[in-house]
């Protein structure tokens, strides 16, 4: 433990300015106010003389870089819901405590989530595209013009009962989805109960037969791919797919293939396999109406900002209080 009588702090990026304000007046806390993303360099420096590492989802910090950090760097706590971009383990043998800032980002993801379901089959940026790319060039309503597909009375597979996966389908459910899912376990009888749900322990089926896919599970290695061409090939022409979880579970390329080819009807993707670099053949289909891409905006709230950072403090005070953080990444569950 660190004698220091306020912990450094190292903040890879701009924070909101209420939670950098706290951070400054508990920690001895170096920010970014230029919010320009930390270079690997500047990351290792920063490891060799911190006591408090505070990445974000586009820091990678690997193994490689973990081995590099200096004697006092005790904890690294993750701002973010996810931890796919940390080597947890090679934390733990380095002695490093990890935490992240779970359950804040739920209800914000699941409104986006259930944005994205909307936009696509009632072709919202389509829509929107016209008066803004025409300005003045719209005639006007009629009855066949700009027609869509309505999402009441359809099946919504959701991939992922979590949290977030729960709550896109209670959202789903009020919007008269009829919820089905694949998850490694079915959720409790009560939930199950609540929602109406049916359970299919395989994704190939369920692909098969619902309408619109969420993809809502957590990224792992287990999870890459998951959403291989194999499986893209198993949904329905008429059907939809909605990603706010991790680019990567996805098989990018073959989506897009399937989209080209009409194999599935669209697709609604807050995020991207290879971020911040969007698939110029992706962007093609946006301009074709048969995709709404969005730049991994599903969390995107002041209040849920706000709500991590105290987490994240939260975590830093347990720490250094000599307790157990409430938020910490155990080793091993990747």
């Amino acid at each position: 433990m660190t004698t220091r009588k306020k912990p450094k702090v190292y903040i890879t990026r701009k924070l909101p300015d209420a939670v950098e304000t706290r951070m400054r007046e508990l920690f001895d806390a170096e920010l970014n106010i230029e919010d320009k993303p930390r270079t690997q360099p500047e990351l290792v420096a920063a490891m060799k003389t911190a006591d408090v590492l505070v990445p974000t989802v586009t820091d990678r910090i690997d193994a490689a870089l973990i081995e590099q950090a200096g004697p006092d760097l005790k904890l690294i706590a993750s701002f973010s819901n996810g931890y796919d971009h940390i080597d947890v383990d090679a934390a733990a043998r380095k002695g490093i405590t990890v935490t992240n800032t779970p359950n804040v980002l739920t209800e914000d993801t699941a409104d986006m989530t259930m944005a994205l379901i909307l936009s696509v089959p009632r072709r919202l940026a389509e829509g929107s595209q016209i008066l803004t790319d025409d300005a003045g060039k719209w005639a006007g309503w009629t009855p066949t013009w700009m027609l869509g597909h309505r999402i009441w009375g359809k099946r919504i597979g959701i991939v992922g009962m979590g949290r977030i996966g729960t709550a896109v389908a209670k959202r789903a459910k009020a919007f008269g989805l009829s919820i089905h899912y694949h998850n490694r376990n079915k959720v409790s009888p009560a939930t199950e109960d609540e929602l109406e749900a049916t359970y299919w322990d395989s994704l190939d089926q369920m692909l098969a037969r619902v309408d619109i896919v969420s993809v809502n599970c957590p990224s792992t290695p287990a999870t890459y791919h998951l959403l291989s061409a194999r499986r893209l090939a198993l949904m329905q022409p008429n059907s939809y797919i909605v990603n706010t979880a991790r680019g990567g579970i996805i098989d990018e390329n073959a989506l897009i293939q399937c989209l080209k080819e009409n194999k599935i009807a669209g697709a609604g993707l807050d995020v991207f396999e290879n971020e911040p670099a969007i698939n110029p053949k992706l962007l093609k289909l946006a301009e074709q109406g048969k995709v709404v891409l969005l730049p991994h905006m599903g969390s995107a709230t002041i209040e849920g900002r706000i709500d991590m950072g105290d987490k994240v403090i939260i975590n830093i005070r347990t720490y250094f209080d000599g307790h157990r953080p409430p938020n910490r990444v155990l080793p091993g569950r990747s």
